[in-house]
């Protein structure tokens, strides 16, 4: 499957997921609360499949599949709206408290599918590297890091996993905040560095700028073999621990660089000349790739994994895994509010906005590090919907329930003309986010 059908394709998994579990969540408590739903779609637009179930509901799928809605019987938008405003399940006339759960509902699932698939992440177990710190550059410079570090902590929090380590430190860089490292150095001996992100200059609005600045990597686990199954490697005498020096002469510096070479080397001929370090003696292998086919892809392997030595898995028990996934569903709240401060307040630029075009590439990209990263996609992703429709912008949930308050609070639903005013202000300022988005996504296509 090529990048651009595989994007497409993760893109409509992902939001056929994630709209389904969001509408329903209108859909769900709307019939708890005894309002009649008319129709239930997945995607806008004229539907390309539809039908009745025996609730008299309507299920649809709409030709655009980029949201869905519920819509329920609603005397304001009925032809004859006398003779509907007293039907039985009329939305409007429901309590003002049935109507704010109704609208709270879909972002209120939405965040319980995030904790749910933090949760089976954990279960499985997501793969990832240590947390030890290449060659420091910038502010980690300065504050005295140096290559082999492990970050143990950041701000007192433990990390276990390289990508924990760095999205604590980018969660503190939105603010601008000094952080407090706690590491083990290549020695083996405890330390603590202060990483001055308050020193961050002012031009490092956008997020590679802001990498840039801040200059904390992580190392490259180094081509040792962990992993060798019965395969070419195997049979060509590679041992786990063996450090790949150089394939076809050409060196090998990371685990990185060997797979990037092996299909490369392997395209041209398959026999391939390998020199590995084990202990103090270099041998010369001659190992024969093979051309399989795994997860739809064709690729050339050799049949050799990284050593564990320089890998982590965040894997918990079902039990143990609970209150991981709400700690990790908290923390990835607090990045996203922060990220939304930061952009409302200039710190971060309006350039880390993307829109489907990203989302879809990351989702591709996501699927083909396996299912324990998508999950960890899904969860973000759903999260993150679940709370822009929980901003007081009309046409949203969020909006919905902002006219319900005012209504509570002043006794009267508002008129409909600050209802309609109301929904083109909404239109308006989601328009305006989309166009950014888009317009990212698209400069990042055409700059590479």
């Amino acid at each position: 499957m090529s990048e651009f059908f595989g994007s497409v394709w993760w893109l409509l998994v992902t939001l056929g997921l994630l709209v389904t579990f969001h509408e329903f969540g209108h859909f769900w408590v709307a019939r708890r609360c005894g309002v009649k739903v008319l129709r239930f779609s997945v995607g806008f637009g004229n539907p390309i499949w539809s039908r009745f179930g025996r609730d008299g509901t309507e299920y649809a799928i709409g030709a655009i599949p980029l949201g869905g809605y519920v819509k329920f019987l609603d005397a304001r938008e009925a032809e004859n709206p006398q003779a509907v405003a007293h039907q039985p399940g009329e939305y409007s006339s429901a309590p003002i408290w049935q109507r704010m759960a109704i609208a709270a509902a879909g972002p209120a699932f939405n965040i319980l599918f995030t904790i749910a698939a933090f949760w089976a992440m954990f279960v499985i177990g997501r793969p990832d590297f240590q947390p030890v710190i290449g060659a420091p550059q910038g502010l980690a410079a300065a504050a005295g890091l140096h290559a082999g570090d492990r970050i143990d902590a950041v701000d007192g929090e433990r990390v276990d996993s390289g990508s924990a380590a760095l999205l604590a430190v980018a969660q503190a860089a939105m603010t601008r905040q000094d952080i407090v490292l706690t590491l083990t150095d290549a020695q083996g001996q405890a330390q603590q560095r202060t990483l001055a992100l308050s020193q961050l200059p002012a031009g490092a609005a956008d997020n590679d700028k802001t990498v840039a600045a801040i200059g904390l990597q992580l190392q490259a686990p180094p081509a040792i073999a962990g992993d060798v199954p019965a395969g070419p490697a195997a049979s060509a005498g590679l041992k786990p621990g063996d450090r790949i020096v150089s394939v076809n002469g050409i060196a090998v510096a990371t685990f990185a660089d060997l797979v990037k070479l092996i299909p490369e080397q392997a395209a041209k001929d398959p026999q391939l000349h390998v020199v590995v370090a084990r202990g103090l003696d270099t041998l010369a292998l001659q190992i024969t790739a093979e051309h399989r086919n795994t997860d739809g892809k064709d690729r050339w392997i050799i049949g050799v994994g990284p050593s564990d030595a320089y890998t982590a898995v965040e894997r918990y028990g079902p039990l143990r895994a609970i209150p991981a996934a709400f700690n990790e569903t908290w923390k990835t709240t607090r990045s996203t509010f922060g990220m939304i401060a930061s952009m409302l307040s200039g710190q971060a630029s309006t350039k880390n906005l993307s829109s489907v075009i990203g989302i879809a590439q990351v989702a591709n990209a996501s699927a083909q590090m396996g299912l324990a990263w998508f999950l960890s996609f899904l969860a973000v992703i759903s999260l993150s919907l679940g709370i822009l429709n929980l901003l007081p912008i009309p046409i949203l949930d969020g909006g919905n329930l902002l006219y319900y308050l005012i209504e509570w609070i002043k006794g009267s639903p508002l008129n409909e003309r600050t209802l309609i005013a109301g929904q083109y202000v909404g239109m308006a300022l989601l328009a305006a986010l989309i166009s950014v988005a888009f317009y990212n996504d698209i400069l990042r296509l055409v700059t590479g």
